[in-house]
């Protein structure tokens, strides 16, 4: 299974300590360059950033068709740019991305995607984890990802636990 990601399911995750939900659901997991460059410059320290440089299952590639990125990069950030390009070019099973606007670009390009909410069903699906809300609590409250309050309660009845 070929999987690429963006900057945000990486920080995210590594933010609560649970990356190797990652490793655990895709194997090795594939990061543009761009991607890479966010998650460890200096002058902005997040998390994720030692994992990046360190796991060997989370291997850096350079995306080849630079024309593709410009043109995405008009509308996405560059990593959302270089991710998409890359599951382009990597033919990748899916792109896990987060961003309601690369979601949609990736669609159009007929890419298969999922973003956190959707890795933290699967982790529960494949009994990875037994609960989703307490990761997704800890998501919301240290990591400070957002999510809509009714997109919240329907993922928690998605998993049953509402």
């Amino acid at each position: 299974m070929i999987i690429v990601s963006d900057t945000s399911p990486i920080n995210n995750f590594a933010a609560i300590n649970h990356l190797h939900l990652l490793q655990q659901l895709y194997g090795t997991v594939l990061i543009p360059e761009a991607v890479y460059r966010e998650l460890t410059d200096p002058n902005f320290p997040v998390a994720g950033a030692i994992e990046v440089q360190t796991f060997i299952w989370i291997q850096t590639c350079p995306v080849q068709d630079r024309t593709l990125v410009e043109a995405l990069s008009n509308e996405l950030d560059i990593g959302e740019a270089e991710a998409i390009a890359l599951a382009l070019e990597m033919k990748a099973d899916q792109v896990l991305i987060d961003e309601r606007r690369g979601r949609m670009v990736a669609a159009s390009l007929n890419l298969r995607y999922t973003g956190i909410l959707g890795i933290l069903v699967e982790a529960k699906s494949q009994r990875l984890i037994s609960a989703v809300k307490p990761l997704l609590d800890a998501l919301i409250n240290q990591a400070g990802f957002w999510v809509a309050e009714p997109l919240y309660k329907r993922v928690l009845q998605l998993v049953d636990e509402n």
